[in-house]
Parts: C-alpha cells; sequence; structure tokens
C-alpha cells in the first residue's frame, strides 16, 4: 500500500472523527454507533485511525448515525479518489469477474497505443474463449468470488476488437514461461498458442517473446499494461494498481524497454511459440 493512499485514508478517518463528535445534541460514541449498526467495537476505531478502509454503504451509515446525512457524497469522493488509485480484488469482484473486464473494455476504448508485459500467462487480449474460462475459473477460486464465468469471458472478447481497429496498436512482451505454463488443459492450451502465432501477422500488433535462454537486465517481474504512456495499470494479488503520475509511468516505460531489448519478434517469434506447441504433444 502506498504513502499516498495511506495517507488519504488516515485523512478520512480524521473526517469521520469530527463528523463523530460533531454529532447534533451531543458527541456520539464511538460504541453507540457500532451498536446501532451491528458493527464489532473495533471497526469504528479502525476506520477513524485508518487502518481500514470503508464501504460507500460505511460511509452512508456513518453520516446517517452521526445526523449529518449531507456528508455522504463528499465522503464517498474522499473514497473514490484514493481507491482510484489502488482498487482491491476484493471490492472489484464483490459482483464477479464481468464488472472489471467493462471497466478495461472502456479504458481500451479511450487510449489509441498499449504497451504490456506479461510473465505468466497470456495476455487477455490474444486469450481464446477457452483459455479465458479457465483464467476466470481459477481466479474466482482464489479470491472467492462470484462465477460470472461467461458474461466475462464475452466481455472480454468484445475487449479484443480493438486488435482489429486501424487507429490502434499493441506493443506487447511476453516471456516465454507464460507459453508453458499450464493454467488450462494441454488441448486448451495448444488452441491458445495457435492463437498466438497468429496474431504474430496482424498489422495492429507487435508481439515480443523473450526466450527463457535470453540474458536480462532486469528479472521478468510483475505484468503490467501502459496506456498511452500516461496511466499504467498493474496486476497484484491483492488489488489493481492504476498509476498516473508522471514520475512512475516513466519508470515502467523504461522498464518496458528495457526487457524489449531480450525480445524476439517475427519469425522468431513464431518458431518459439511453434516449439513450445511440439512439446504438448507429450504431455
Amino acid at each position: 500500500m502506498s504513502t499516498d493512499y495511506q495517507q488519504a485514508r488516515a485523512a478520512l478517518g480524521v473526517r469521520l472523527r469530527e463528523l463523530r463528535l460533531s454529532a447534533p445534541g451531543r458527541p456520539l460514541t464511538g460504541t453507540k454507533l457500532a451498536e446501532q449498526h451491528g458493527w464489532n467495537k473495533s471497526k469504528v476505531s479502525r476506520l477513524e485511525n485508518g487502518r481500514q478502509t470503508p464501504t460507500p454503504d460505511d460511509l452512508r451509515k456513518w453520516a446517517e448515525a452521526t445526523g449529518q446525512p449531507e456528508a455522504y457524497d463528499e465522503l464517498l469522493a474522499r473514497l473514490r479518489g484514493f481507491e482510484s488509485h489502488i482498487r482491491s480484488w476484493r471490492r472489484q469482484l464483490a459482483s464477479g469477474h464481468k464488472a472489471v473486464q467493462d471497466t478495461h473494455l472502456s479504458a481500451h476504448a479511450d487510449a489509441s497505443v498499449f504497451r504490456g508485459w506479461e510473465s505468466s500467462m497470456i495476455f487477455g487480449i490474444l486469450q481464446t474463449p477457452d483459455y479465458a474460462r479457465s483464467i476466470f475459473t481459477r481466479y474466482a477460486e482464489l479470491q472467492r468470488s462470484p462465477r460470472d464465468t461467461e458474461e466475462a469471458v464475452r466481455s472480454r472478447m468484445k475487449r479484443q476488437e480493438a486488435l482489429y481497429d486501424s487507429s490502434k496498436r499493441f506493443h506487447l512482451l511476453l516471456w516465454e514461461a507464460a507459453l508453458h505454463a499450464s493454467v488450462c488443459p494441454p488441448s486448451v492450451l495448444a488452441a491458445q498458442l495457435d492463437r498466438l502465432a497468429g496474431a504474430v501477422g496482424l498489422d495492429t500488433v507487435e508481439l515480443g517473446i523473450i526466450p527463457l535462454s535470453a540474458s536480462l537486465k532486469i528479472p521478468p517481474a510483475t505484468a503490467f499494461w501502459v496506456y498511452d504512456d500516461r496511466q499504467v495499470i498493474v496486476e497484484n494479488w491483492h488489488a489493481e494498481l492504476w498509476i498516473d503520475d508522471v514520475a512512475s509511468v516513466d519508470t515502467y516505460l523504461r522498464t518496458w524497454k528495457t526487457l524489449r531489448e531480450s525480445a524476439v519478434y517475427g519469425a522468431d517469434a513464431q518458431h518459439l511459440i511453434s516449439a513450445v506447441r511440439r512439446t504438448l504433444r507429450s504431455r
């Protein structure tokens, strides 16, 4: 969690305490506030001290309990302000994966040049439906989120229409390890590799693959996307990070360009994919 995020959450906690202490009539105790909503007594303390991120419903109940319902819009704006940068999977997946895919679909529509790095699986923009289905199923199990697999797959496939938009360009880097990852049945992976090889010929896609044997200047770490050299999206196990400050974006661009120096393209990339594809026959 970033320092900016912690500071913003702490500031929201201070504001919540101010509202509680300025409740009409007399100050509202934390114990009384917790009792009104059936919360654990420690929840009020955690929220006020910036140790827990409130939900929109928490904020609504807080504003109403303190007799200041008009403060809800202000509180929600504060929450949205710092959550726009760190979007926890717990919150994003509360209703399933489709909502997340729709968010990325909207972000894709607003950008023209994409730079991506992936080290562990095939890019969503290049996934087959069966491969995507396996990914969504496994992540739903991990995150214990509602299963809306088919809706999520359809949204992801719609996102791929951007590959055929002549106004967009995708500069993608993939570590060879992602080609080998058995996150789906061998037959599904084989079809996915065929799809990947076909993407090499698209005029909107520049696909580079970094061989396992390649010399690397930096370790192949966390996956990320850069949209129009102005916004970065990083996926971690607990959250997505949406980054737009210039210095950080520049760091990711330098990272991408450094990784690119180890990649192979065109026929060399296709040969690498084909070599991995042949190994599947023995599985």
